[in-house]
Parts: C-alpha cells; structure tokens; sequence
C-alpha cells in the first residue's frame, strides 16, 4: 500500500518537471523565431500591434481633446447688454398745460418730438415725474401743490420713456386720491415705477423686469415732502428715505435681479454744489451694492462721480418745466451701456460707453404768455433758441463731467 502511494507523487513531479521543461522550450524556440524573424513571425507581430498602439494613442488625443474642450466650456464667458438713458424732471407748470390744451384734452407730445429719436433708441429710459399726475378730474393745478394731466405720462410713454420715479417733495401736494390716481394709471401701463403705491402689500412687491438676459430693479425714494406730514398708517402713498428702509428693500432684491438703481430726491433747490447729505446717502447707497443712484430735486445740473463700482448722479436738473433762467431750463441727459458678465466665478456688472449731453426747454412768449415749448438737445440750438447756447454748453458740462475722465461729451 504505501509501495503504490509513492509511485503516484513521483510520477506527478516527473509530470510537473516535464510540462515546466515544454513550457520554456516553447518559450525560448518563439523567442528566436522572433529574433530571427523566422517564417516573417516579427513582422506579423508588428502588423497587429502596431493599429492597436495606433488606436490607442488616438483614444489618448481625443480624451485629451475633450478634456481641452470641457475645460474651454467651463472658462467661457457669456456677456449681456442693456443701454440705458437717464433725464431728470417733469415738473408741469401751468404755462405747460395750457401749451399743450387741445379740442379733447392734452397732447405734450410735439413738446417732446426732438428728443424721441433719441430716447426710444434706448433699451431703458429714465424720467422723475415731479408733478402728480391725479388727472384733469381732480383740477389742474400749479405750483406749489401740482396736479398734472395723465395725457402728460401718454407723451412720456410715447417718446420711449419706461422708467418713472414717483417719490419726490411735490408726492403729497393733492392728497391721497391724487397718489391713488396716480399709481392706478401708471400700474395699466408695461413700465417699471417704483415710490409711491396704494398699499404696504403692493408697495413691498419690488417689481424687477428684464430686458437682453440682464434682470433690474427701480428703488426710489425722496428726502422731502414740503412739511406735508405722511397719513400715519399710508407710509406706503411716498417712500420717505431712511437707511434702515433701503436697506430692507435692497436686501429684498439680492438673488432676484442683476442691477438696482436708486432714484434718490435730494440736495438743495438751485445749488449746483454736491451737500454734505447727498454725499452721505450716496456712499450709504454705494455699500449696500446700488449699481445707479440716479439724483433730482435741485432743479439744475450737479456734478456726477464713480464711488467705487457705484454711478452716482447727483442732480439732472430739469428735463422740462416752465421755469425762468437758462440753469433750470437746461437738464443733463446721461446714458451708458450696463454689462453683465457671467462666467464659472460669478456674475459681474460693470458700465460702459458712458456720455453725457445737455437739453434745453425752448418757449416763445407770445401776448406776454409762454407758449411753444419744446425740448431740444443743446447739439441743435442756436442763437434764435438761446444766446451763447455753446458757452452755457460748457459752464453746466464742466460742473456734471469735469472730472470725469471716463465719459464722453455730445
């Protein structure tokens, strides 16, 4: 028994041995024919391999192509671009009105014929409606508590103007059903307008609108109200300014839109010299993140200034008004293209092709009464519009852009 048992794990390793032997014959017998090139069998080798080191190293490129391709998508840069245009305000004198009476009511519009090409050229247009347009039925009514025709927003809306600031000192001048008027008519209108509302639930909706990708909201608000004290509980008929207000209402707005403008009414009536106040809330406006702080009340031209990435204008002046001297006739009109660039760090708004221009109400009097008024831009007038119209062009330009290095003049 055990005889047979060893004769079996003998012939296993004599087996183990033989096949291990074979296996380096083959072994060394292919690696000569290789060598040798015996029967063509290295270049057979080579006629396979070669297509598949081939494939390999193409396979390689292509990922590496992809890869160029995926990293190219991520570093890509999308820009958007929006231009806007900016006028300071409407304020409706009697002499206006009546200019503008007609058979059927109000027309305003051939007043503002020369600048519509203009304006309606602009994705966005800016206006401060300073007189409130209650409407004819309420009575007309002048300074210094005004009442204006809604026929005046029809012009307004017809020269391409789709921005309106309603938060201004002359707000409460007829009351709340004016306010009411007022913010019915321009709520059935396609615009952005923000400072005055019916109610805290309408007034704390922030309409944000877009236009070419860029999404942008109107804050406004005024720093007056003549001594006419707010209805206690109806805060929400004028947007008084408070900082604690503004910043509530920017907050609101972060993560919903792309750019905010501050409509601000303040400084001093007929200063053409930036106050300690407006430069206060400019810079307060400035750290909240304002892109546009867009300033009136002054009734002329101030000076204009980067504060940080923050435009601040601190008064346009007029656009139209039947007040006296060449300084409350000629407004600033101020346009610029707002970019929006998106990319894998962010979004980023920055400004471009900023300019500045000047607009002059034009009136004949006739009978000892004012009447043919009309805007023009201070490019076409000449000495029968207003004397010396070059050397006033110069005086209110050096005050809005004197030390603007980035804006251009025309």
């Amino acid at each position: 028994m055990g005889k047979k048992t060893l004769t079996k794990k003998s012939y296993k390793i004599v087996q183990f041995w033989f096949l291990l032997s074979f296996f380096f014959l083959f072994v060394l017998t292919g690696w000569l024919f290789y060598t040798s090139n015996i029967f063509g069998i290295r270049s057979a080798f080579y006629s396979i391999i070669d297509p598949l080191e081939h494939n390999y190293d193409c396979k390689k490129e292509t990922d590496k192509q992809n890869d160029d391709l995926i990293s190219d998508f991520d570093d890509e840069v999308k820009i958007s671009e929006v231009s806007l245009v900016m006028v300071g305000d409407s304020l409706i004198h009697s002499a206006l009105y009546a200019d503008a009476r007609t058979d059927s009511g109000y027309d305003f519009r051939p007043m503002l014929s020369e600048l519509k090409p203009i304006v309606s050229n602009y994705d966005l247009a800016f206006y401060n409606q300073e007189s409130i347009l209650g409407g004819e039925e309420l009575g007309l009514s002048s300074y210094p508590a005004f009442n204006s025709p809604y026929e005046v927003g029809d012009a307004f809306l017809d020269a391409g103007f789709n921005i309106v600031s309603l938060a201004n000192n002359h707000t409460l001048d007829r009351g709340e059903e004016a306010i009411l008027n007022s913010v019915s008519y321009w709520k059935s209108k396609n615009v952005m307008f923000h400072g005055s509302a019916s109610s805290f639930e309408e007034r704390n909706q922030i309409k944000v609108m877009q236009k070419n990708g860029i999404r942008y909201a109107l804050l406004s608000y005024t720093d007056y109200t003549n001594d006419i004290p707010v209805p206690r509980g109806k805060e929400y008929l004028v947007n008084l300014y408070s900082e604690e207000q503004v910043k509530k209402d920017v907050e609101a707005l972060q993560g919903k839109t792309d750019v905010i403008m501050v409509s601000m009414h303040f400084g001093e009536e007929y200063s053409q010299t930036v106050s300690d106040r407006q430069r206060q809330i400019a810079n307060y406006l400035a750290s909240l993140g304002v892109h546009i702080v867009i300033g009136h009340h002054p009734h002329v031209v101030e000076p204009t200034e980067m504060i940080g990435n923050t435009l601040v204008i601190y008064s346009l002046g007029n656009f139209i008004s039947a007040q006296r001297g060449v300084d409350r006739l000629s407004g600033l009109m101020y346009s610029l293209n707002i970019i929006k660039e998106e990319s894998k760090e962010g979004v980023k708004i920055y400004f471009k092709n900023q300019k500045a221009s000047l607009i002059y109400t034009y009136s004949d009097t006739i009978g000892g009464y004012r009447r043919n008024f009309k805007l023009y831009p201070y490019r076409k007038l000449n000495d029968k519009l207003l004397l010396d119209a070059e050397m006033y062009y110069n005086r209110f330009m050096d005050i809005a852009v004197s030390n603007r290095q980035d804006v251009e003049k025309w």
